[in-house]
């Protein structure tokens, strides 16, 4: 048993990203809902609005405009979208002009600045747009985990370019943020079905859902058929949960888009239901490869409600347009899920740790259902005895998959390592890096959680292989190493 790290010699690159307060959307705001007071206070806020004569709306409005428009996306819009949403607080008989319903709406909204407390557990992937670059360079779009007051996370993006050789650059981050626009979603039957598998569900209700209807169907075509159930089967006790838990469910699953002129960096990702709505956690980003051949995205990540946490997947072409829709099955119930980034002997694999402490590997059935997970690695040396994880997707190299890896050890200090697996046996790890790869030296230990160093994916380019990291859960580094290096250094395991 190896009780200590001998660290790999690999590169850190100067190159850190801190939080930045400066990077904030615009939220919803309703006055005292936090506090869960019984006395509503919308509608004395609006009641007090429409006590203002149009000249005062009017100069307030040119001041609010002139404090924040800089810093934000066609904000009238937005104004106006939060007045539509407190609208039926406004007395039917006003009659308000353009500016007024835009000062009611921002008066319902406030600032939230996605990264003031955190900034970590990035993943890389390479960038869609490739333009303008020299020879020997590559543009990558790397995912962030921002968190903001509250310990709420989102999804951040930034661009880097790597190479030639060790040297790689920071993109522009600068500019306003923006949410994605909630656009309908085209839901899939199978995951439907996979879903109520989770909850035990089969009776006449869901039966006659599934069998109506089609293999993809949007909002409306969903609840056109929850309309047509047959009257006997309205009437039995079991179908209003029923209907409630098919709604839940569908209604998990959605899509954002994003205008295509906006920088990637300037998009952010943000939980748009429920059972997120305490953060979307570790998104671990891969370009895939389609059962068509059609080159995409997908993304794991943990949605957390603030009691409970569910796998979810984005999945998306071109960084703009994300559908994000549940992960199903006995292997998806806990954090870390990694997708392998294409299709091995016809099936659909990801590493996990359903049981909490041990790396995986799990296989997805017909249903869309990922079935348990069978061991890779086991917490065995002295820096991973609490816990072993994944640090992102597999990298598929000639000599296997080279698979990265945390360990948890004494003071809850983690650590990276690596492994590789079989490239047609996944299942089989043929060597691993016992000293490890990194771990937290002195100028990293410090932070939001102390001692830690994470991933989320990293990327081989140009027989570099390519790392970023966080610090302690606050900021971000970068770290590379030729990839035969980190190959040779890799020990055969016996079987």
């Amino acid at each position: 048993m190896t009780a200590t790290m001998n660290a790999t010699d690999i590169t850190r690159h100067t190159i850190t990203m801190a939080p930045d307060g400066r990077r904030v959307v615009i939220k919803l705001f309703v006055p005292g809902e936090d506090a869960n007071s019984p006395h509503n206070r919308a509608s004395c806020l609006i009641e007090r609005i429409l006590q203002l004569d149009e000249a005062d709306i009017t100069r307030m409005l040119d001041d609010v405009l002139t404090r924040f428009s800089g810093r934000h996306h066609d904000i009238l819009a937005v104004f106006q979208h939060h007045y539509e949403v407190v609208q039926h607080r406004v007395p039917p008989e006003a009659d308000l002009s353009p500016s007024a319903r835009s000062l009611i709406g921002a008066y319902f909204s406030h600032e939230f600045s996605v990264e003031a407390a955190a900034l970590c557990n990035p993943s890389i992937v390479p960038h869609p747009d490739q333009i303008g670059l020299a020879a020997g360079e590559l543009r990558a779009a790397v995912s962030l985990r921002q968190i903001g007051e509250g310990h709420i996370s989102s999804v951040g993006f930034c661009s880097v370019i790597l190479g030639p050789g060790a040297t790689i650059r920071l993109e522009d981050r600068d500019g306003p943020l923006a949410i994605g626009t909630r656009v309908g979603a085209k839901h899939m039957r199978h995951q439907l079905f996979a879903a109520l598998g989770d909850d035990d569900i089969d009776n006449e209700a869901s039966a006659y859902v599934l069998n109506a209807l089609p293999e993809r169907f949007d909002d409306q075509e969903f609840e056109d058929v929850l309309s047509h159930i047959p009257h006997e089967l309205q009437a039995r006790p079991t179908t209003p949960m029923t209907l409630d838990l098919l709604r839940r469910i569908v209604h998990d699953d959605y899509a954002v888009t994003f205008p295509a002129a906006m920088p990637l960096h300037q998009r952010v990702l943000w939980p748009a239901t429920p059972s997120e709505s305490r953060g979307m956690e570790d998104a671990r980003f891969v370009q895939v490869v389609d059962p068509d051949g059609r080159p995409a995205y997908q993304a794991t990540y943990t949605a957390y409600d603030g009691f409970n946490i569910s796998g979810r997947v984005i999945y998306t072409r071109d960084l703009r347009h994300f559908e994000v829709t549940t992960l199903h099955g006995p292997a998806a119930r806990n954090k870390g899920m990694a997708l392998f980034p294409r299709y091995i002997g016809g099936k659909k694999m990801a590493l996990c740790r359903s049981d909490g402490e041990t790396l995986g590997l799990a296989v997805r059935d017909d249903q869309h259902r990922w079935q348990p997970a069978g061991p890779l690695l086991v917490p065995h040396r002295g820096w991973d005895l609490i816990q072993v994880g994944n640090c992102g997707s597999p990298i598929e190299t000639e000599a296997g998959w080279l698979v990265l890896t945390h360990g948890v050890g004494p003071m809850r200090r983690y650590a990276i390592g690596a492994m590789l697996l079989d490239l047609e046996n996944p299942e089989r790890v043929i060597a691993d890096l016992p000293e490890g790869l990194l771990d937290p030296d002195e100028t990293e230990r410090e932070g939001y959680v102390p001692n830690v160093l994470y991933s989320c994916g990293g990327m081989v380019h140009d027989g570099r292989f390519w790392l970023p990291y966080a610090h302690s859960d606050v900021r971000i580094g970068f770290a590379s190493m030729p990839l035969d290096q980190l190959l040779d250094r890799m020990q055969p395991v016996t079987s």
